[in-house]
């Protein structure tokens, strides 16, 4: 790996199949000044433009992820992953924009948060971001805060916890408040839904039956516990006529609540991850305790081995929506504080840099997904629900040069002893995918060459993000102007009235 800028410059992708969310077609793609200025059959470029042969590959738009936590402080420790390292690694794998989040403790205005994430962020990031911001507690102040996040800082998207109990969780009543909040300034609910008042309740009960390993973890917040708290989500969200997204949706139950809903005409939507696609809880059973605890997230990966293909089958078919990783990672030493108590190992996992190559193999390579599919799922329909389309997710004259040759037929073996994370695990160690980037281009600079990983600590942009994304309130809107209660005209009561 080289380290150091990669050159803005011109660039011409020659002889590939440029793939979208809606079509795909063998065109060239012009490059300058960090832009995509001509798509079609380009003839004649200036001397000095930088030519790559994409021929027998794909040329798509460069991955996002919509749910990271880099250097997140959590459970008594730090993220390893940093934003240099983590963005270093999602370059590696074909990521060109995340977003991140900024998680206030309780009584930490938001606002705060948010600068405090910002300032880490940006003299590291090696590409753009953007930031969701968490509502993990609630006051007038929490409402205002929101206010100046959405008008004067570019944040659309607010995250609720309904699990950690006493750490991030609302209750249901200041879930109402944040999701009113959303709703007038025209962002984006999001949840974390699992019932953290059950959660505590078992977790409790494994401890007393001496269940003290990784496994306790899966089994105090079965996937019953997810897809409870999944449907409480989407019921106040719709009475509210709030657009609600539910991230890591990492079980059959929690992803049946959401098709239930899209059934019934709620705006909702549904993010699997890497980890939940590519492998599965049967890991907490392993009998050796690293391994175990290293696959210890929140919500758990399911026992169930059926339940991946069940996610990617509903990704495909648009159920669910859009990938993200919950990218949050720590070394053998900070999961070994809870070595003698499941409760106190740190929840988390890699996956941005695997994410694309996960989803291809699953995916592409199962016929699950096509190509267009594929860009749907990692890109265009994230950049669609976080209102940044078609500025990224998109190869189209005037997006950014956020781009990818893929080579789908390629394969590599993932493993922690390659990978280009801080942490010393992969939960995927060992798979076997198809699909790999030949190039990745962010912001017109190239940062993958066959190989050869050349970043910049820095370089990354912060992207902020338009209310009222189209893909999320077009809907909401509409109901708002037309389908609203009305009472019945009718003559007033003049009968008698009991006297208590």
């Amino acid at each position: 790996m080289a380290e150091g800028s990669g050159d803005r410059r011109r660039i011409l992708i020659k002889g590939g199949t440029v793939v979208n969310d809606t079509h795909m077609s063998k065109v060239d793609v012009f490059c300058e000044d960090g832009l995509i200025k001509e798509v079609g059959k380009i003839g004649d470029v200036p001397s000095d433009t930088k030519v790559i042969d994409a021929a027998g590959k794909w040329v798509i738009p460069g991955g996002i992820d919509t749910h990271t936590h880099m250097q997140l402080p959590f459970m008594g420790t730090v993220a390893v992953d940093d934003f240099y390292i983590g963005t270093r690694a999602a370059l590696a794998g074909g990521t060109t924009f995340l977003i991140d989040f900024a998680i206030p403790t309780k009584g930490v205005r938001p606002l705060d948060a948010f600068k405090q994430w910002k300032g880490w962020a940006t003299p590291k990031v090696c590409c753009d971001y953007s930031l969701h911001v968490a509502i993990t507690w609630w006051s007038e102040q929490v409402g205002k805060d929101m206010e100046v996040l959405v008008k004067e800082e570019g944040v659309n998207s607010f995250k609720m916890f309904l699990a950690y109990k006493d750490v991030f969780q609302l209750s249901d009543h200041e879930l109402i408040q944040a999701f009113k909040a959303c709703k007038s300034a025209g962002a984006l609910a999001q949840v974390h839904a699992e019932n953290g008042d059950l959660i505590a309740e078992q977790s409790e009960k494994m401890i007393r039956l001496g269940i003290t390993g990784p496994e306790g973890h899966e089994m105090c917040r079965p996937e019953a516990v997810e897809g409870e708290a999944t449907n409480r989500a989407i019921v106040i969200a719709h009475e509210l006529n709030c657009p609600l997204y539910v991230v890591h949706v990492m079980s059959k139950s929690a992803a049946d609540a959401i098709v239930r809903a899209k059934e019934r005409g709620c705006v909702v939507f549904g993010e699997p991850i890497a980890a939940g696609l590519g492998t599965d809880g049967t890991n907490y059973w392993s009998t050796c305790w690293r391994h175990a605890a290293g696959h210890v997230m929140g919500p758990p990966l399911r026992p169930d081995p059926t339940t991946p293909a069940y996610l990617m089958d509903l990704l495909a078919n648009g159920y669910l929506d859009c990938t993200g990783t919950d990218n949050c990672t720590f070394n053998a030493n900070q999961k070994a504080m809870g070595k003698d108590d499941f409760r106190k190992i740190p929840n988390g996992v890699n996956g941005i840099e695997d994410r694309m190559s996960v989803i291809w193999e699953k995916g592409y390579m199962t016929g699950k997904l096509d190509p267009c599919k594929f860009v749907a799922a990692t890109s265009a329909t994230a950049a669609k629900i976080f209102n940044v389309y078609p500025r990224k997710g998109c190869i189209a004259v005037g997006s950014d040069a956020d781009i990818v040759v893929w080579d789908g037929e390629a394969t590599r073996v993932i493993s922690a002893k390659t990978h280009h994370h801080a942490v010393d695990f992969n939960i995927f160690e060992g798979m076997k995918v198809h699909g790999i980037p030949v190039y990745v281009i962010s912001q017109g600079r190239v940062c993958l060459d066959n190989g050869q990983l050349t970043v910049e600590k820095g370089v990354g942009r912060y992207i902020p993000r338009p209310l009222h994304a189209p893909h999320a309130y077009e809907r909401i809107l509409q109901r708002e102007r037309f389908c609203q209660p009305k009472k019945v005209e009718r003559e007033p009561y003049t009968g008698p009235v009991i006297q208590l």
